[in-house]
This record gives C-alpha cells, structure tokens and sequence, in this order.
C-alpha cells in the first residue's frame, strides 16, 4: 500500500540492490524473469506466486492508459465517497504495515550472492523491524540512552523535537517528530515511514507505544534486564494480533481471521518460510490507493488540507532538511524538523472521542476510482493507476476472473465490470471479460460490499497472506502464546485491541489541544 509508489524499479536485474529507498522502494522486488525461474510452493525465496499454474494477463500498454485515465475520482471527498467502516488512519496504518512486510535488510553482497532472494533475506513477517531495526545492538542509533548511565543504551526508543514557526501560534516544547540526523533524514528502521505526514506519526505512535510499554511494565516491578524483551514482545504480539483482527477484519469481514486460523490456508502455502506473493504484493495490498483522500481535516491549525501537503513536511519527500534550513525559517519548507503545527490530532483519523464540531476523516470507499493527487505524482511520476495496471502485466499476474474460477468463485461478470464511466472504459478496451487483478479486485469491492470492504476474490488473498505471515513466524504470538491468546494492555473492549486503544495507550491523541 505504498501510497506515493512512483519510482518503481523497471531493471530485470533481479539482484540489483537499491541503497536509495525512496517511494515504496525497500530491499528487492521481483521480476518476470525472476518469478519463471519458480514454481509451485515449495519456499520460493523472497518473492514467489500464489497460483503459478494460471496464465498471465497480457493487456498493450495502450488499453492500460486508457482504464488507468478513467479512473479519476471526480469527487473523492464527498459525503458518499466516504466509508463509514474505516476511518481514514487506517489508509496509512495500511503503508505502515506495508513497510514492516517488505523491509529487506539484507547485505548487499547476499543479494549479489542471491538474487532469488533464496536464502539470504529476511522473511516477511509482522515483527516490527521498521520500528526496532537490527535491535540496539546493530541499531544502537534508534535506541535512547540510558538516564542511569548515558554511556549505555535503555531500553527505550529515541523520539524526536519539533520546532515552532509563528503561524498558527502553538507555544511550547513538543517531542512529536520522529529523531533526525544532521540533514534531517529520520533515523528509523525504514526510511519510507518518512514518506508522509501520517505514515510518519504513524511510525512515531508506534515507537512511543513501545517506551509506555516499557513505563508499563517497569511499574509492574520487571527487573531492567528483562524490560527490553519483554517489552518488544509484548509490543510486538498487540501489533500482530491489531493487524489479523481489527485492521484485517476491517477489510475481508468480521470473523475471517478465527475462520482461517481454524480452517488453514488454501492458496498461500509454503514448507517452511514465508515469501511475499506478487498476487498480494502488486494487486490485492495496493486497494489503499483508493482509499486515499484528496482532502484531510489534519488538527485544528490546519482543518482542512490538501493531501500535498502531507509529502512536504517529511525528510523523505519533502523539506525536512536539519541544519541545511534557514534558522529561523523563511517559508513553509524547508525547515530543520517538523513544525509543532504539524503535529497530528488522532482523534480526527480514528473512533476516539473528540467534541462536536471537530471533523472526522473516514477513508474513501475501496472502488475503481483513485484521487487526483495519485494521477499526477509529482517529480515526474505519471499516473499511480497507470504504473500499477502496468506492473501487473509485467510480472505476469493472471486476470482476475481467473483467480476468482481458481478459488472455485463466480466470477464478476462482464457487466458488473463495466458499471460506471470507468467500467466503460473497460468494456471499450476489451478489459471486461479477461480483468486486470488489481482493477478487479477494486472493482470487486465496489460491486459486491458498496466499497466498505473487499470481495471474495480480494479478502481471500489479504485474509490468507496475512494469517500465513504470522504463522510463518515462529516468534508470534501463535507459536507463542497460541491461537486463543487475547491482548492484555488496557483497551475499551477486554480481550481485544485496536489502533484507537494503541493511541490511548499512548495518551497523546491531541498533543496540540483544541
């Protein structure tokens, strides 16, 4: 769900490492060529394809254009774009979980060494090393010094300082922006949670959900040499539990996570290790582009901004720039860490409590239909509809219609596909009845549940990748605690967790105050 996926590789050198992530970029990504030189699903390595036996969709370049310019949302923040079942965090939640299952943080000589991605890479898993890197023994960089003795490392996390500018009048010392380097580039376990405004507090919230675990446990009388285990652990079982049962729910339906859990897996196998599925990874995860609105009631200094302006405030994509800015500021950017006005109110991005008058950002409904923002990327970076609809067909996925008669499904017929101006376009290219996988599982979406969650098609893949992720990881709460385990920390409900309880946890849903 990388929301600004514009600078995706087009090399064939499936080895080639990328030392500059950028939009989306961590680690390798597969190939054609890559993927033809595997079969079935016997650990294929770092990238691999859930149904291997089905041929790939070949669909000109020309076609493509086409569908990907008719899928402009005309109005994506209209009442009835919105989807009252996911609030708007959790679009970028989304990215956040994006990043921590893509990361690669292999050597560059092991990815020379193996370009497969077959033994030397890290396995996809939901063990947070977006937030935790290499620990603080091979990250010591993100780990906060110790009060007691500063020569040490704690256990905690570094958090970062924002500065005051003069619009807006906020007052005061926040520590609400993520720790930067001299030239302002966050130091965090993966550069591409800097990417965005809200992927980046995103990232923030978990690193200081891992300090108030810390504070939490040490005042249940944990000894200091057990508090960081413990308290990665525990942090690491909430977040993996949120993901399979509030966030993943959220999109395939109440009750698919205990279904699977109780039933197995039927299309994404593996013997021993996990892979990342191109069916999942370049189709069924990228629905978040259409959940993105093209408007944000973002906190009370800025109640109504344009989706840009969530690139320009990060050191990734934007004018974050360390002591490389002006001291004191001479405009909006580029500025030397995240301006207090910029610090996020969660309360308007998810189900927290927050007083009348104050909005609220649902995302938009999954559809076929993207905001304008993703169809002019800037620096050059065309059309988000178009780049994905064009790397489907590079790496071979099947249609959609054969996915779905894989799965012993009816597929959508070839009406459903051409409903809406969209849909006739795809009439018009001949795309109705052989389907794109990532059009059609938007499509799906929006015939089969209005847009509030997936189909059958789309929920299968996400359910069962997700589920197979974690049982994949023999550090997860269901090897070690096992499938009936439930969240312990304080929550609103006993026995479940969720991102609106992480961020109470927290105790930092308004830094700003109304």
């Amino acid at each position: 769900m990388n929301i600004k996926d514009n600078q995706i590789p087009d090399s064939q050198d499936h080895g080639k490492a990328n030392l500059c992530p950028g939009h989306g970029m961590g680690g390798r990504h597969p190939t054609r060529e890559g993927l033809g030189r595997l079969s079935g699903h016997d650990d294929p390595g770092m990238f691999g394809r859930m149904f291997p036996n089905l041929s790939p969709l070949d669909v000109p370049d020309h076609k493509l254009k086409a569908l990907a310019e008719a899928m402009l949302d005309p109005e994506p923040d209209g009442d009835d774009r919105s989807n009252p079942t996911i609030p708007g965090g959790y679009t970028y939640f989304g990215q956040f979980v994006d990043h921590d299952i893509t990361l690669d943080l292999s050597s560059l000589s092991d990815k020379k060494r193996d370009p497969l991605g077959l033994e030397n890479f890290r396995t996809p898993a939901l063990d947070l090393d977006n937030v935790y890197g290499l620990g603080p023994d091979g990250s010591p960089h993100l780990y906060a010094r110790s009060p007691d003795d500063p020569r040490q490392r704690g256990p905690k996390l570094v958090v970062g300082r924002n500065i005051n500018v003069d619009f807006g009048g906020i007052t005061g010392e926040f520590h609400n922006d993520l720790p930067r380097s001299p030239e302002g580039m966050a130091l965090i376990g993966d550069p591409r949670n800097d990417e965005n405004l809200v992927v980046a507090q995103t990232q923030l919230a978990f690193i200081k959900f891992h300090n108030a675990v810390c504070d939490h446990l040490t005042s249940e009388g944990v000894p200091d040499a057990e508090l960081f285990d413990r308290a990665r652990r525990t942090v690491t079982h909430h977040y993996q539990w949120l993901v399979l049962h509030d966030w993943m729910e959220r999109l395939c339906g109440e009750g698919t996570t205990d279904h699977i859990l109780n039933e197995g897996r039927k299309y994404y196998r593996f013997k021993h290790t996990p892979y990342m599925p191109v069916e999942f990874s370049v189709a069924a995860y990228r629905i978040g582009h259409s959940m993105v609105r093209q408007r944000y009631s973002y906190n009370r200094v800025f109640p109504d901004t344009g989706f840009d302006f969530l690139f320009d405030f990060t050191g990734l994509s934007g004018g974050i720039t360390g002591l490389l800015a002006p001291d004191p500021p001479t405009g909006p950017v580029p500025v030397s860490h995240l301006p207090s006005n910029w610090i996020i109110d969660w309360r308007r991005f998810y189900e927290l409590d927050r007083p009348d008058g104050i909005a609220f950002n649902a995302s938009k409904k999954i559809d076929a239909l993207l905001a304008r923002e993703l169809h002019e990327l800037p620096g050059g970076g065309g059309n988000l509809a178009e780049r994905n609809l064009k790397r489907g067909v590079s790496l071979g996925l099947p249609s959609g219609q054969d996915v779905a008669r894989e799965m012993g499904l009816t597929p959508l017929t070839g009406d459903q596909i051409a409903s809406g101006p969209d849909g006739q376009v795809a009439r018009d290219q001949g795309l109705h009845e052989a389907t794109p996988l990532w059009y059609y599982l938007l499509k799906e979406a929006e015939v089969t549940h209005n847009g509030e969650r997936l189909g059958p098609v789309g929920a299968t893949i996400i359910s069962e990748v997700f589920v197979g992720l974690v049982h994949g990881d023999h550090q997860s709460y269901l090897w070690q605690e096992g499938k009936d385990w439930k969240p312990f920390l304080p929550s609103k409900e006993p026995g479940r967790f969720t991102m609106a309880d992480l961020l109470t946890f927290v105790n930092e849903l308004n830094p700003l105050g109304d």
